[in-house]
C-alpha cells in the first residue's frame, strides 16, 4: 500500500542528499549503492543504466529500501521501504541530465558511457522510519 511521503521530509528529496539504495541480490544478500534522488509528488525516482547490477535486481525483485541522510544535519535521516512500480527508458535521458543540473550544476551528465541506455525507476513508498 503507497504512503504520502512525510512533509516534515521532503526537502531531503530536494536536496543534493545522497541516497542509499538497497536492493537484493540473486541469492539474497543486500547490495546497497549511493544514487542520486529526486520526487515527484508521488514517486521516489532514481535513474541507473541498463546491465548495472541494481538494475538487473530491481528487475528481478522490485523491493526496495533507501536511506537518506540529511548533508546539514547527519542525524536527521529518512528511510524509505517501497516497490518499483515503473521501470523505463522512456524521459530517462531527461531525468539523468534534470539530477546532473541537481547535483553537479551541470545541464547534461557527464558520466555517460557509449552506448549505454539510461532507465529511469519510480518507488511507490511503503513504510517510512525516520529522526530528526
Amino acid at each position: 500500500m503507497a504512503e504520502h511521503l512525510p512533509d516534515k521530509y521532503v526537502d531531503l528529496l530536494q536536496k543534493k542528499a545522497f541516497a542509499n539504495l538497497g536492493t537484493l541480490n540473486h541469492d539474497g544478500s543486500p547490495q546497497v549503492t549511493p544514487v542520486w534522488v529526486d520526487y515527484d509528488g508521488k514517486y521516489v525516482r532514481i535513474n541507473s543504466a541498463r546491465g548495472r547490477v541494481k538494475d538487473k535486481n530491481i528487475r528481478r525483485d522490485p523491493r526496495v529500501s533507501l536511506s537518506i541522510q540529511d548533508p546539514e544535519n547527519p542525524y536527521r535521516y529518512l528511510e524509505i521501504r517501497g516497490k518499483v512500480v515503473e521501470i523505463t527508458e522512456k524521459g530517462a535521458d531527461e531525468h539523468i541530465n534534470g539530477l546532473a543540473k541537481k547535483y553537479l550544476g551541470k545541464d547534461v551528465y557527464p558520466g555517460r558511457k557509449p552506448g549505454e541506455t539510461r532507465v529511469l525507476y519510480k518507488i511507490e513508498p511503503q513504510k517510512f522510519s525516520s529522526m530528526g
